[in-house]
């Protein structure tokens, strides 16, 4: 189901992926965040549609259906280094603090642990995002 998207984040070097790619892409990076810690609460599931239904313009049963497709795909993702440079070139520079703060508010939705940290500092790092424009994306995402 996903092979094509797998090769895609596995090539040497990642084409832009089409919106649903994207999309899917997204959807399945916060889920790998969200599980960092080794507890995937249902906390974060809402969490996750929540994002994925106002980030994508979905009705909370499109949002729960990409979901689950992310949880499959993020199963079989490769390394998070080539799965997030897929995703930076699939997303707009001015996009990225945004898609920080999602990814943020999936990680604090069941509350701080060093792992989603460490992740997330990953995470930032290789999408272009730099410690304090993270730092604040973390801020706003604990205010919502």
């Amino acid at each position: 189901m996903f092979e094509a998207l797998i090769r895609s984040l596995t090539a040497p070097s990642p084409r832009r992926l089409p919106e649903p790619d994207s999309r899917l892409a997204l959807a399945a990076l916060l889920v790998r965040i969200a599980r960092a810690d080794g507890n995937y609460s249902q906390a974060e599931v809402a969490r996750i549609d929540r994002v994925l239904a106002h980030r994508h313009g979905l009705t909370p049963t499109d949002a729960q259906a990409l979901r689950s497709q992310a949880e499959a795909l993020e199963a079989e993702a490769p390394d998070t280094v080539r799965f997030t440079r897929a995703l930076k070139d699939a997303v707009a520079v001015e996009d990225r603090d945004s898609l920080m703060q999602a990814l943020w508010a999936v990680a604090l939705a069941d509350g701080r642990d060093d792992n989603e940290d460490q992740l997330l500092r990953l995470v930032s790092s290789l999408l272009g995002i730099s410690d304090q424009d993270s730092a604040i994306a973390r801020r706003r995402a604990e205010g919502q």
